[in-house]
């Protein structure tokens, strides 16, 4: 299983460096600010699931521009009309992103009788809004989540019957905005490695490269959830009878054995075998005793999910992966690396 997993990483790498190229020509023959008209981008492309803030991309570039604005003239009152000149959203109405905002107390509407679209002016509440946006930008985890619903849902919306698109098209869409952030071509990268792993898209061998939905992406778009509903769905699989020796004892001293039955199609055995690494690497690191503390409780509790009776394939990735970031901070070390290693062989387990 570890070479399998080795090598579909290094395949998937590959395939991703080659798209990044192609982004880089696909830019410069046709560059991103040029409009595309889609049926996600025509309705405002709010991903289900997401507040406000983080699930509508044009009300949060919305404020994020009024943020700026309101920098440069604090007391004026300024026409939403010029929001869409600037950012090219023709399609959208001035007057109704005035007042959705004006609902949410985020601005003051100064009405007029002409038709014309409204002046508004950033309340405190407009201004504690745009706060929690700049720092929701950096949350790498919610980033990434939003990357690949967005993307998901935009790829279903305008080629739902599975034929090949661009991805880089993705890019000129009002969609393709975190917390009033442009999505940048590295971050969709990384966004589509993980949709391809989770099988909901699959890559097509053109030049430029072409992304199209699968059956699984398919449903996964169907059934209205975000795409980490969709994996971390139990999935009905083989039974794993699992005997490890001596899986908690590493940990915390007591000769333990352990047999386990799981029908929900998840092996356990590499996350038991990395908790148990850790018991037995954490003194080694070369970290201090406050950083060492926490592995070993994250270990611990690694250890106590995977050896439940029906561990979560959600909770196996959070405490993995955390295992993981912290193995990666203590350095490069020959135990921290090996530890990264069996990190990365349990986590594409969950892919299997």
């Amino acid at each position: 299983m570890a070479d399998s997993s080795s090598s579909q990483r290094r395949a998937i790498e590959k395939h991703f460096r080659q798209i990044a190229k192609d982004y880089e020509r696909a830019a410069k023959q046709n560059p991103i600010r040029v409009p595309i008209q889609t049926e996600a981008s025509a309705e405002g492309g709010a991903v289900p699931g997401r507040d406000t803030t983080e699930g509508d991309p044009v009300l949060a570039r919305l404020l994020t521009w009024l943020d700026e604005r309101a920098r440069q003239n604090p007391s004026h009152y300024i026409n939403v009309a010029r929001f869409i000149e600037d950012q090219q959203l023709h399609d959208e109405d001035a007057t109704v992103l005035a007042f959705e905002l004006e609902q949410r107390d985020f601005v003051k509407v100064s009405r007029n009788w002409g038709g014309e679209a409204p002046d508004i002016y950033l309340t405190d509440a407009g201004r504690a809004a745009i706060h929690r946006l700049k720092k929701l930008r950096l949350d790498r985890a919610a980033h990434l989540r939003y990357t690949m619903d967005a993307f998901h849902r935009w790829l279903f919306d305008t080629v739902g019957d599975q034929k090949p698109l661009y991805p880089v098209l993705f890019l000129a869409t009002p969609v393709a905005y975190f917390a009033g952030s442009a999505i940048t071509g590295t971050e969709l990268q990384e966004a589509l490695a993980h949709l391809t792993q989770y099988k909901l898209i699959e890559h097509i061998d053109t030049a430029p490269a072409t992304i199209a939905i699968t059956p699984q992406g398919v449903r996964c778009a169907l059934a209205g959830g975000s795409v980490q509903d969709h994996v971390n769905q139990p999935r009905p699989g083989a039974t794993y009878n699992n005997y490890l020796p001596n899986a908690k004892g590493v940990i915390i001293g007591e000769q333990r054995h352990f047999t386990q039955n799981n029908t929900d199609g998840v092996d356990p055995t590499l996350f038991a075998q990395l908790a148990g690494y850790i018991g037995q690497v954490s003194t080694t690191l070369g970290v201090s005793d406050a950083d060492r503390a926490e592995l070993e409780r994250v270990a611990q509790d690694l250890h106590t999910e995977a050896t439940s009776e029906n561990p979560e394939p959600g909770r196996l990735r959070q405490f993995a992966t955390q295992l993981k970031d912290k193995l990666l901070e203590a350095g490069t070390t020959i135990a921290a690396t090996m530890g990264v290693q069996m990190a990365d062989q349990a986590l594409a387990a969950l892919m299997q």
